[in-house]
Formats: structure tokens, sequence, C-alpha cells
């Protein structure tokens, strides 16, 4: 299943997105999502390393993880760069918490002058039941 083991990059590694991750040698067809799972008894995501979480992304970490969630460490295929995917507890008032952080940080980001001190939601999607929440992976290190 998942590794407990979280994987820190250096601030030179965080400047550059390099080349995307190697491809895993077996990989769901077409890129496509892993099978359904049951979440575990806490609310939380299932998953290995090295599967897709949507086809666009490819979970590549665990970042970390908290009260409403986990963070994972993802390649955007579409974009070509790394990013941090908050994955949220199934849980319905974690779930009411979450859509709330995105209107909050949905409104913040509209003022201008609070964009460098708060983190930069790009997108958001519900996956499973999972509220996700995308933000530029650098981010997250530069601000915890």
């Amino acid at each position: 299943m998942e590794s407990s083991r979280s994987r820190k990059r250096t601030r030179q590694e965080l400047d550059s997105t390099g080349d995307p991750p190697p491809e895993r040698e077996v990989v769901a067809r077409g890129g496509a999502s892993p099978p359904w799972r049951d979440d575990d008894r806490d609310g939380h995501y299932v998953f290995d390393l090295g599967e897709n979480l949507t086809r666009r992304y490819k979970i590549l970490s665990k970042m970390g993880e908290g009260t409403f969630g986990r963070v994972l460490e993802c390649w955007d295929r579409e974009t070509r760069e790394y990013v941090a995917i908050k994955v949220v507890r199934s849980i319905r008032k974690y779930r009411d918490a979450a859509m709330i952080e995105i209107d909050v940080l949905n409104r913040l980001a509209e003022n201008e002058r609070y964009r460098s001190l708060c983190v930069q939601i790009q997108r958001w999607f519900d996956y499973r039941n999972h509220i996700c929440i995308i933000c530029m992976n650098y981010a997250l290190f530069t601000l915890i």
C-alpha cells in the first residue's frame, strides 16, 4: 500500500520540473484510474505509490497527513509539472470544510496583494467522494 516515508526535494529540484517521472512497468490500461477500493477506517483515500489519481495525475509520494486528509505529490501529465494534491477524507464535515477552504482560497486569489502569502489553488475536483485540491508543489514546501 502507501509508503510512510516522505520525500523532500532540494531547492534546485523545486525550481525546475525536469523530466517527467518514469512510467511504471505495469500501468492500468490507458493510464486509467485504479480499481475502486474502500477507504480506510478513518475515511482516507487508499492508494499505492505509482498509480493514477485520475488519468491526469500520477501519485509519486505522500507529502504529509493531517486531520482533514493527506497531501500527495503527483505528476500532472497535462501541464508536465509536479503538483501537491490535498485529498480530503470522505467524511461529510471534512468535505464541507474543504468546500469552505476552496471558497476562501479562491477569494484570496482574486485580491492580487495576497497572492504571495497564500497557497495558490490551481483547481479542485471530487474524486470517489474525496475533495481534491491541487496546488503548485513548491508552494507547500515554502509555506509549511
